[in-house]
């Protein structure tokens, strides 16, 4: 294991996702006007165009799905997972929107949850790009909780422009981080029964000095992750709990919740064995999930960052994968 080398930059920053302001507008009037169930049948063409023309995603959704899949990943199989991802987008334009009766929720783990935020103890939240998020922030209003999304400033601004693009009348609380006071907005918020909820599976340049970047097994080769999630979470002295919310086909989603570590007791002594094992934990239970539901996971890019491995490590993947 080795820290991503200072400065370099973080893959999916080199490849800008393709979802623009102007694509989402248009799937925000279609969905409107037309409805969910007709707005559904144009999500084929769209997934059609992106998988003819967005040569450089539906590569990296092969190279992964193979992986997640344990066999060579097909047309098809790059198809739905596109799919999957066009109809969490199209969805987020009605949950935002509070339209909460188009869609069908189940629950695991969330009485864990609920107990500490009736005490109103606040909930340390980390997650993945998995589903989606909005199915769980939405459910977490609906039920009169407050929920806000921690990210650094540039992702903030993009979400806030997502958001903008896609529901102008809805709020989402964000809590941008790398500026100061953002760790005593986000302490007050906890101590206040909110809910933070921060994403784990991307790293970034700069990400603070003491955060490092690990590369660990993940569906059969190493991958960069990165600690400081966890680190900020020990910071808080919070219990973390893993969220996500798993898009299983038309309206129904699962919010699945799993304890990851509690950093409430935790010791000096024992602080980065109790964060590197915490870290573990969270990608191995990725991989897992991801091998349960492959196409719920929404990092179109080389996860695996192909030559730029941990040194001394040969991280070029199969030609089966690269094909």
């Amino acid at each position: 294991m080795s820290a991503q080398p200072e400065g370099s930059p973080a893959p999916w920053l080199a490849d800008p996702e393709r979802a623009s302001m102007l694509w989402l507008r248009v799937m925000r009037w279609i969905a409107v006007a037309a409805g969910r169930r007709t707005a559904r049948l144009v999500l084929h063409p769209i997934t059609l165009y992106f998988m003819l023309v967005g040569g450089k995603p539906r590569r990296e959704s092969r190279r992964y799905l193979t992986r997640a899949l344990g066999r060579p990943a097909r047309w098809i199989d790059s198809y739905r997972h596109i799919h999957h991802f066009a109809a969490t987008v199209l969805d987020r334009v009605y949950l935002l929107r509070e339209n909460f009766e188009a869609f069908e929720f189940t629950d695991a783990g969330v009485k864990r949850v609920t107990d500490r935020l009736d005490r109103g103890e606040g909930a340390f939240m980390i997650g993945a790009h998995l589903g989606s998020f909005e199915a769980l922030r939405s459910l977490g209003e609906e039920r009169g909780r407050r929920v806000a999304m921690v990210m650094y400033e540039d992702n903030a601004r993009l979400i806030n422009a997502t958001l903008a693009a896609i529901a102008p009348k809805a709020t989402m609380r964000t809590i941008a981080l790398g500026h100061v006071g953002a760790m005593l907005q986000l302490r007050e918020w906890l101590a206040e029964g909110g809910i933070a909820g921060l994403l784990a599976d991307r790293t970034l340049p700069g990400q603070g000095a003491r955060a490092k970047t690990l590369w660990l097994p993940f569906l059969g080769q190493p991958a960069p992750f990165s600690d400081g999630p966890f680190r900020l979470a020990a910071l808080m002295r919070r219990p973390v709990v893993f969220m996500a919310g798993l898009y299983h086909g038309r309206g129904r989603y699962e919010l699945r919740f799993v304890p990851l570590a509690d950093f409430s007791q935790v010791s000096a002594a024992g602080l980065e064995a109790d964060i590197q094992d915490a870290l573990r934990g969270y990608v191995e239970l990725l991989e897992s999930i991801c091998r349960e539901t492959p196409y719920n996971w929404f990092n179109f890019f080389d996860f695996w960052a192909g030559d730029a491995g941990p040194p001394g490590h040969d991280h070029a993947p199969p030609d089966t994968i690269r094909s």
